[in-house]
């Protein structure tokens, strides 16, 4: 985060991000609206049990689109790229099958290691159908980096202007370098690509040990990175239920969106153990051919769980801790919800590293975040030099025990130039140094704090705030001073249990029924449970009530 990054380092947003992003940043009355949306169609788990009946000569590139109906295919170590691609006699390398397919069709590779850089020559289409990639059921085929080298880095998966594209359940590991800006990895998406389906994979061990220069620069490494670097955005990318672990990233990101990117789901990913960022979502670095386009947009982001994000031990941050579990660096018209954030250096920061630009539109609600070194929540830009925060939305998440290392940044950290945000109907717990708020920056305009509840072990008395650089000591005091928090609360919000931690309300809590209805706070909590159950809704991420819980978004 403190560092430039380098130039490598870069759609089926469904309903419910449809109706967000109608109600977004509009602090009207709340109106319920219908369930969570359904998820969308998914191939068999049952590969039909033959393949095409008869073999044709190898293709030297994609061959052209057919009218034949769907087929299946498989890849398996003992097969031959020779044979039919049928079950019994399958092909040997997924590349084979990446140059071969067609609309409708689904390629299951049997389990097994595969020594191979998939570069996918073909599309689906609207008409045919999606292009499957995947485990064939109940095996985990392994691509294995191992042996592997290219000067420019090695993609596992490298999907370029291509479409209706899904890659599922593969096992992804040991993509690796030591070469100066040679980048690996698992899965890129770039050029105008669209209707890209990630699903299912486990990726480790994807890293980069090159030597950084003076700046922190030449050493990157991704998990999965999205480069919109075409006039044409890439659109309707769905990122879904992948588990990306001990990642070495160098100055990039386990997962980015950068640049041309909008109308995108991340979902339902397991992110822990890496060196840098978790999820980025990337604007004005020059990815895009035009800076009015530059910057992932239009997307959600939705019940992700994060943790063990630190940078202290990364060359390309000089033993800094800036690493945040959700970053959105001069994005737009985003929706952060339903996430859990624990144990990275920054829970979710909103911040522009380019001076002149701005991070716009950013709803976060219903997050969980806790156990966080260097602060929950962060906006702003990290100094002057850098942009703004504009228009966000901070609303109904619980922050517990952030800013561990004590290092006077708080629960909520506003940082240089934030402008018109909201920040309402949280939950702020303090650890023992009991600072709510940083705000060390006077460049601080038209920011709206209330109905938000504070407590720490220092006592309404002794807690911290800092707001426009002048510091306050005590609730009342910083209320008068400040002029937030009208209807704001300092008491204990009772969790269920602090030590665990369990961060949902006891039935007692002075946090039920004391927020403000917003249409920003959403339709459901964190756990998917309805969002107003008596009539107001509760202050924090987790809605008590009595009804019975709703299933929670999936897509």
């Amino acid at each position: 985060m403190r560092f430039a990054r380098a130039t490598l380092s870069l759609s089926a947003a469904v309903f419910a991000f449809l109706f967000w992003l109608g109600q977004m940043c509009t602090l009207s009355p709340m109106s319920p609206t219908a369930g969570p949306p359904a998820a969308p169609a998914t191939p068999s788990e049952k590969p039909p049990a033959t393949g095409p009946a008869e073999s044709s000569p190898r293709p030297t590139g994609p061959r052209p689109h057919r009218a034949a109906a769907p087929s299946a295919y498989y890849v398996a170590p003992n097969g031959d790229d020779a044979n039919p691609g049928s079950e019994a006699q399958p092909w040997r390398t997924i590349q084979h099958a990446a140059e071969s397919v067609g609309p409708g069709d689904t390629v299951y590779v049997r389990e097994g290691v595969y020594h191979e850089a998939v570069t996918i020559l073909v599309s689906g289409s609207e008409a045919g159908g999606y292009i499957t990639f995947r485990n064939y059921p109940g095996e985990r085929p392994v691509l294995d980096g191992t042996g592997l080298s290219d000067p420019d880095g090695v993609n596992t998966f490298y999907i370029e202007d291509q479409s209706y594209l899904i890659i599922q359940g593969f096992e992804i590991r040991n993509y690796t370098t030591t070469l100066r800006n040679s980048v690996p990895m698992a899965i890129q998406v770039t050029g105008a690509s669209h209707h890209i389906q990630i699903l299912d994979n486990e990726i480790h061990r994807i890293e980069t040990h090159a030597p950084v220069d003076a700046d922190g620069l030449g050493a990157d490494a991704h998990g999965i990175a999205v480069y919109g670097n075409r006039a044409t955005p890439i659109r309707h990318l769905l990122i879904q239920g992948n588990h990306l672990h001990h990642l070495v990233l160098g100055s990039s990101e386990a997962v980015v969106l950068n640049g041309n990117v909008e109308q995108f789901t991340v979902t339902q990913n397991l992110i822990h153990d890496t060196n840098n960022i978790a999820l980025d979502f990337i604007g004005f670095e020059g990815t895009a051919p035009d800076a009015a386009y530059d910057q992932a947009r239009y997307g959600v982001v939705i019940s992700n769980t994060i943790y063990n994000v630190d940078s202290a031990s990364n060359p390309a941050y000089g033993g800094e801790r800036s690493a945040g579990g959700i970053y959105v660096d001069g994005g737009a018209h985003i929706l952060i919800e339903q996430n859990q954030v624990f144990s990275a250096n920054i829970g979710i920061e909103l911040a522009s590293e380019h001076a002149g630009r701005a991070t716009r539109f950013i709803t976060v609600r219903n997050n969980l975040i806790y156990h966080n070194q260097i602060a929950g929540i962060a906006m702003g830009g990290y100094d002057t030099l850098r942009g703004s925060t504009e228009r966000c939305t901070l609303v109904n998440n619980t922050l517990y025990h952030n800013d561990t290392l004590q290092e006077g940044n708080g629960e909520l950290w506003l940082q240089f130039d934030t402008r018109e945000n909201v920040i309402k109907n949280n939950i702020f717990y303090a650890n023992d140094q009991g600072l709510f708020v940083s705000n060390p920056y006077a460049q601080n305009t038209g920011n709206v704090v209330d109905y938000n509840l504070y407590f720490a072990p220092t006592g309404r008395a002794g807690g911290q705030w800092q707001w426009k650089q002048v510091a306050y000591t005590g609730f009342d005091a910083y209320r008068s001073g400040t002029g937030n928090d009208a209807h704001g609360l300092f008491a204990d919000p009772q969790f269920v249990d602090e030590a665990a931690p369990d961060l949902h309300l006891r039935p007692t809590s002075p946090a039920i029924n004391a927020g403000e209805n917003l249409a920003a706070s959403g339709d459901w909590d964190v756990d998917g449970e309805p969002r107003i159950q008596e009539g107001v809704v509760e202050i924090g991420a987790d809605e008590v009530g009595r009804q019975t819980a709703l299933t929670p978004y999936t897509y």
